[in-house]
């Protein structure tokens, strides 16, 4: 018997684009986690890694116009709708759970409003079109809907480290991220909502 036939190395049958995506995703997670590239500038670094880093892949490698990994507007008349409701709900609990003392900890700055409010929109933007975008719609290719919660995992993980209230509710978050992309064919939405999500914690949290 053939080795190949032994280890039925032909019956792996790989979607190279989602696999591709899948060690990318993994790379620039462990990259960011254990290296500051740019060490004056954690935003240059935000998006170097889940923007750059991941269209390069897209428009090169995978030789595909970004609007297929949701870097369009979409439906942007579902998108404003979803949007609207979960700021509404945001502003509905955000206020009373970023005054708890391990959001004031984590939270604690001196920037102004100004500095976070832009700050926020370098660093996650770049989050979501990874997520939301590059990861999510190269999953949907072989694991459909699933791939809504499959992209929250790593999601969830990269949070390890802030407060755990924040951390436990990044599966859910992430996962209703993940499907307002999927309804809306766009990472735009979510992006919206995760930065005012991340702007009135830090300020009610301070």
């Amino acid at each position: 018997m053939k080795l190949v036939d032994y280890l039925r190395l032909k019956e792996l049958k790989f979607n190279w684009k989602a696999v591709i995506a899948t060690i990318v995703t993994t790379l620039v997670l462990t990259v960011d986690h254990y290296h500051a590239i740019f060490k004056t500038s954690r935003d240059l670094e935000e998006i170097l890694l889940y923007l750059v880093i991941p269209l390069l892949t897209i428009l090169v490698v995978f030789r595909d116009p970004p609007s297929k990994f949701g870097f369009q507007f979409g439906d942007w008349k579902a998108g404003l709708a979803l949007t609207g409701i979960g700021l509404v709900i945001i502003t509905s609990f955000v206020p009373f759970v970023a005054r708890t003392g391990s959001f004031q900890d984590y939270y604690e700055t001196k920037r102004s409003l100004t500095e976070i409010i832009t700050s926020n929109a370098l660093e996650l933007f770049g989050w979501e079109f990874f997520f939301r975008g590059f990861l999510l719609f190269a999953l949907l290719r072989v694991a459909g809907p699933t791939a809504i919660f499959l992209q929250a995992v790593p999601f969830a993980l990269a949070h390890l480290g802030k407060p755990e209230l924040e951390t436990l509710s990044t599966i859910f978050g992430g996962a209703l991220f993940g499907y307002i992309a999927w309804r809306t064919k766009s990472f735009f939405y979510p992006f919206l909502i995760h930065w005012y999500l991340a702007t009135l914690t830090i300020f009610f949290a301070n």
